[in-house]
């Protein structure tokens, strides 16, 4: 028998996924198995400030000498699944093919953009997120090598710091955002701060100019 059509079912687009990440909403799987998505808008939200983020001394001396190549949006479809895949640090994701589906459909249009850490030809670390105004939209990360993902931290905020961005979202807070300076913030802050940041216009590509 065929499945009768759900008269309550959204047809997801790129579009509406926009909307949502204006209204302060965004999409995750229970898990990468999953067919479909639920909205997200936790009462506590992760944000990193970009006028108050830390970067350790460690950190600092790995970016002074380590001997990877960081690139942005050139290798997208290894990005999302270099962030999909579990690994030791991680034993489930929440990325399944429609969210690579709609986020690609997304990236093509510029509004996702990815930071890659390359160790000569292999993808070793990386993030993607969305790019609204001047929100950015962190969305995972992952490294296959240590200090690569925090290498692709480093270089966002860098990068949106350069593009006069306002807002980097988190979503959550880990302990690995904590050692960036991410923070929990009230719903109703974190909306304010939203509307704020898409009064502007972030540039992206501002350090590369």
């Amino acid at each position: 028998m065929s499945k009768k059509p759900d008269p309550f079912a959204i047809d997801l687009t790129p579009e509406l996924i926009i909307r949502a990440y204006q209204a302060g909403i965004f999409p995750m799987a229970e898990d990468a198995d999953s067919p479909d998505l639920f909205w997200v808008s936790p009462q506590k939200r992760g944000v990193i400030p970009l006028d108050d983020f830390h970067i350790s001394k460690s950190l600092r001396k790995t970016l002074r000498s380590h001997p990877f190549e960081v690139k942005v949006d050139t290798d997208f479809a290894g990005t999302i699944e270099g962030c999909a895949t579990a690994g030791v640090d991680r034993e489930s994701t929440w990325i399944n093919p429609e969210i690579r589906r709609l986020y690609g459909a997304l990236f093509e249009r510029g509004v996702v953009h990815t930071v890659e850490v390359w160790d000569g030809a292999a993808l070793v670390g990386g993030l993607y997120g969305v790019s609204l105004g001047a929100a950015f939209f962190g969305e995972s990360m992952f490294h296959r090598k240590t200090d690569c993902s925090k290498i692709a931290m480093a270089h966002l905020l860098e990068r949106l710091v350069a593009g006069g961005y306002h807002l980097l979202d988190t979503q959550f807070v880990t302990d690995h955002l904590r050692t960036f300076g991410g923070i929990e913030i009230p719903r109703e802050d974190y909306e304010a701060r939203l509307a704020e940041a898409l009064r502007h216009q972030g540039d992206f590509f501002a350090c590369d100019h």
